[in-house]
């Protein structure tokens, strides 16, 4: 049998999944360390909340693109690794301001930038790495990636949950040993065989050509633009409007958060394994728009504020809903990417899904004080709406035919 008919039998694919998952670990506890110290500890407005978290990630929409350009005809292994060993400083550097009581707003934006820089810079390399290693299976690497991407992510909230009860000093730590052995691990990967990249060219002229190159491309250049304009309400939702919820609608604490983010991730690992079993599906495009349009019904039950079991199955039809769309969409823009430009053009598509959180952070932070918190949901059920008529009636996108 060729070893690339089956993902889980190529030796590669399990060596990526292993050096990502330890990082995985502590970027996901990043989103509720992040949230939780300036709601829970700091206890800042949700406006101050929102300018803080669109502060921190504003470097990374710069770095997004320069990682991408960087990506693209050199070593991935190399330059992971040169990434990770950095990264561990960043959380040691707060343990030690937590150590001596002076924790402030300063010093967590300053730790959640450099956090924001490392996962922005590293994104690229580690999904056009992914292409390397996946030889003819993208889809169901893509699938078998996202759903342990989810799990890793489940175990990293189990974690930062436990901030509350043990303290923020063990959870930092534990987040800085995650990065080290994530390091450790990269240097499994074999060494890529990249073809020699001229140093002359300017990084803005290589950049230009990765962002052509997605223009050209009309499927993908759709499926960006939707992703990032979705992103911004609904992976916005869950960055902003989702913690506040939990906070003061249902008087939860930071372990019940770290519950519910954990139920929505399951939620999401379990449709991408079943997607696993489906892949690869010859009209992606068609499912991504569909499961926009979807979308609505399960903001729509967590607007009415409804019984805090009815929120928990929201929470995993979310979790599900969203699991079938970032994959879609990754899948789509990974197979139809040329190899030239597949780091570029992956740097653009992670733009969209980090580059997209500040906006929504600033916009429901306003909303969630202006309206009151779940009235925050509301834009992500119109643009959902808008989004699934756009893709239908102006692209190509919901006819999309896989390659492969």
């Amino acid at each position: 049998m060729n070893p690339t008919s089956n993902v889980w039998r190529n030796p590669q694919f399990r060596l990526y999944l292993n050096s990502t998952a330890y990082t995985g670990i502590a970027f996901a506890m990043q989103q509720l360390l992040l949230s939780w110290i300036l709601i829970g500890i700091l206890e800042l407005p949700a406006t101050q909340v929102g300018i803080i978290q669109a502060a921190a990630g504003v470097p990374g929409i710069f770095l997004m693109l320069l990682g991408g350009a960087r990506a693209d005809g050199r070593d991935l292994r190399s330059m992971l690794i040169q990434i990770y060993s950095f990264a561990p400083i960043l959380p040691l550097l707060l343990y030690i301001v937590v150590s001596f009581d002076a924790l402030s707003v300063w010093s967590v934006l300053a730790w959640a930038i450099g956090m924001s820089v490392v996962i922005s810079y590293s994104s690229p390399a580690q999904q056009a790495l992914l292409s390397n290693v996946a030889a003819t299976t993208v889809q169901k690497a893509v699938s078998a990636t996202t759903a342990v991407g989810f799990l890793v992510q489940m175990l990293g909230l189990c974690v930062a949950g436990t901030m509350d009860k043990l303290g923020l000093l063990p959870v930092l730590g534990v987040q800085a040993i995650c990065i080290m052995l994530g390091a450790l691990a990269v240097r499994r990967l074999p060494v890529q065989n990249a073809k020699p990249v001229s140093s002359s060219e300017p990084a803005w002229k290589t950049i230009a050509a990765g962002l052509r190159a997605a223009y050209r491309n009309k499927v993908v250049f759709h499926v960006l633009g939707i992703n990032f304009v979705s992103s911004i309400f609904n992976a916005g939702a869950f960055m902003t409007v989702f913690p506040f919820i939990i906070k003061r609608v249902y008087a939860g604490d930071a372990f019940l958060l770290s519950l519910m983010m954990i139920i929505f991730y399951g939620g999401a690992a379990a449709s991408n394994f079943f997607m696993m079993r489906v892949m690869p599906l010859r009209h992606p495009g068609k499912v991504y728009l569909i499961m926009q349009l979807s979308r609505i019904l399960i903001l729509g039950v967590m607007w009415i504020q409804p019984p805090f079991w009815l929120m928990a199955v929201a929470s995993i039809a979310w979790g599900l809903n969203m699991g079938v769309t970032m994959t879609l969409a990754r899948a789509i823009v990974q197979e139809s990417a040329s190899e030239e430009f597949r780091g570029r053009i992956m740097s653009v598509y992670s733009l969209g899904l980090l580059g997209s959180a500040p906006l929504g952070a600033i916009l429901l932070g306003w909303i969630i004080e202006s309206f009151g918190t779940v009235n925050a949901l509301l834009p992500a059920m119109m643009i959902s709406l808008l989004l699934f008529l756009f893709g239908v009636l102006f692209t190509g996108v919901y006819r999309y035919q896989s390659p492969k």
